[in-house]
């Protein structure tokens, strides 16, 4: 009994070496393929959170964008904002097969420069998305997470026949909280 005791005891003690040994060389191995993984893979871990940074730079200037005769995809959105990060992967795909035809426009709410923009269309949770006939008049809002069909349909109404206005309001949105001072900061929203 004591011979067998010992022997496992003997294997145990060497079984824990090796692993002491080895233990370090593993965990590095793996830290490193968590690592490359996420270098290699960033776009696919991080597309949205990428688009929403990207949005403001492929963006026209509105000012632009309500003069130049063509129908405007205006939104309003904060890179913080989970349901703009969910939607990103959606819009962006509008924008790829649109912007010929339609302009696009991206205002991050964080932007103090978009602050009469905000007032002016009244957005007081995001994404929102205003859509624009070619003359610059409002045709339908978006408010909150939305079904691609919804905005694709009213997309494709906007170079056809002018439509009434039409507010479409979806629970799933991000609040902006009213500022006091009538300041736009970042800490101001959300």
């Amino acid at each position: 009994m004591f011979l067998v005791s010992n022997t496992l005891k003997v294997q145990s003690e060497s079984l824990d070496s090796i692993l002491k040994s080895n233990l370090k060389p593993i965990l590095i191995v793996i830290i490193s393929i968590v690592f490359i993984s996420l270098l290699l893979f960033r776009n696919f871990f991080f597309k949205s959170t990428y688009l929403l940074k990207s949005f403001g730079e492929l963006s026209i200037e509105p000012e632009i964008a309500f003069t130049n005769n063509k129908p405007t995809f205006l939104e309003f959105y904060a890179e913080w904002c989970e349901v703009c990060k969910e939607m990103a992967p959606q819009v962006s795909a509008f924008k790829d097969e649109y912007e010929k035809d339609i302009n696009f426009v991206f205002l991050n709410v964080d932007n103090q420069k978009w602050g009469h923009y905000i007032k002016k269309f009244d957005v007081n949770g995001i994404p929102q998305v205003n859509l624009f006939d070619k003359k610059g008049n409002l045709v339908s809002t978006f408010i909150g997470k939305q079904d691609e069909m919804k905005i694709r349909e009213s997309i494709n109404n906007l170079e056809k026949e002018e439509k009434p206005y039409e507010a479409i309001i979806n629970a799933e949105f991000s609040n902006i909280q009213e500022n006091k001072n009538n300041e736009f900061s970042p800490r101001s929203h959300g």
